[in-house]
């Protein structure tokens, strides 16, 4: 498997830096944010989806889990569709197989993850979930220096989980780690989107994707559920904190590092939805998801110092 960058060429589209304008992508500082700019998106993103996520476990028992996906990827595509405009001609065939499979693994992911939130509590759907990215670090890294913070973050995981999952409904748990592998798949097929579309273009071409891909389905077990005002706009506020806005974070940062940094990073979403679990649904934390949270923190800040100081490194002439 060829290592995916996030970082774009010199040939890829010009982005948004901090205030606004555009200029070329770049993982060494160039822009407005700076070296730490692409972790502060991450980060954002991962706050953003988790209380999304808390927020769609109290929708669920309205629209089901199937409806809740359909709402937030429609409502998203209607969003990002207005506010992009993406151009639908001049695009490659292969430009458009990378936008199909990029909307059909995040409809993937939210499915699943969503049907395993249904069954077990959510601080282990995530703590499960995790693990895909995780397992994408240590096959696209070419540092070992990364597979060090991949197993601590591991150990965190694990210890999130109560070291072990053998009470969680095993259903649920296979929901859970399915989607963790449409994750990885999503950081791939992420990052060459945002090689090959400007802005958040091709975010809003998938997640229309997405959303015709899953919409029959979400009809099929919640019908006239789905059109219930208060339902509708609870799904609305899911859609702008799962996908609106931590997608549209987490395509401009995979434009500035690499995948396997932000993978690992995303160690950090058990400790987010911890949190999350605790503040919006009431779930207490013991001393051993504390101890678990800081050592996928450990992990994280791990990986991004290494972004960081690879990124102070002087590009090889020749």
């Amino acid at each position: 498997m060829n290592t995916p960058r996030a970082t774009a060429s010199s040939s890829a589209p010009p982005v948004p830096d901090a205030g606004g304008a555009t200029g070329p992508s770049t993982a060494h500082g160039g822009s407005r944010l700076g070296p730490l700019g692409p972790v502060g998106l991450v980060l954002a993103g991962g706050i953003s989806v988790q209380f999304g996520a808390a927020l769609a476990v109290k929708l669920i028992p309205r629209a089901g889990a199937l409806g809740v996906v359909s709402l937030r990827l429609t409502v998203a595509a209607v969003v990002l569709l207005a506010v992009c405009r993406p151009r639908l001609r001049g695009h490659s065939r292969a430009d458009w197989g990378t936008i199909v499979a990029f909307g059909v693994a995040m409809a993937g992911m939210n499915g699943l993850y969503y049907q395993a939130v249904a069954r077990i509590p959510l601080g282990a759907a995530v703590t499960l979930e995790v693990l895909g990215p995780l397992a994408l670090s240590v096959i696209a890294s070419r540092r070992a220096v990364n597979l060090v913070w991949a197993g601590l973050a591991l150990c965190g995981v694990f210890l999130l989980g109560g070291g072990g999952f053998g009470s969680l409904d095993r259903v649920g748990a296979a929901f859970a780690l399915g989607a963790g592998a449409m994750w990885a798949l999503y950081i791939v097929f992420s990052a060459r989107t945002g090689r090959r579309f400007p802005q958040a273009d091709g975010l809003a071409l998938a997640m229309a994707v997405g959303a015709v891909v899953f919409l029959p389905l979400g009809i099929a077990e919640s019908g006239s559920k789905l059109v219930v005002p208060s339902t509708l706009g609870l799904g609305a506020a899911v859609a702008v904190l799962s996908s609106v806005l931590p997608y549209t974070l987490e395509l401009l940062a995979l434009r500035r590092m690499p995948a396997s940094t932000f993978a690992i990073m995303m160690s950090l979403e058990p400790a987010i939805a911890a949190t999350a679990g605790l503040l919006v649904l009431g779930q207490a934390l013991s001393a051993t998801e504390v101890v678990a949270m800081v050592l996928v923190i450990a992990a994280s800040m791990g990986a991004v110092r290494t972004q960081v100081a690879r990124s102070k490194l002087p590009p090889l002439d020749g």
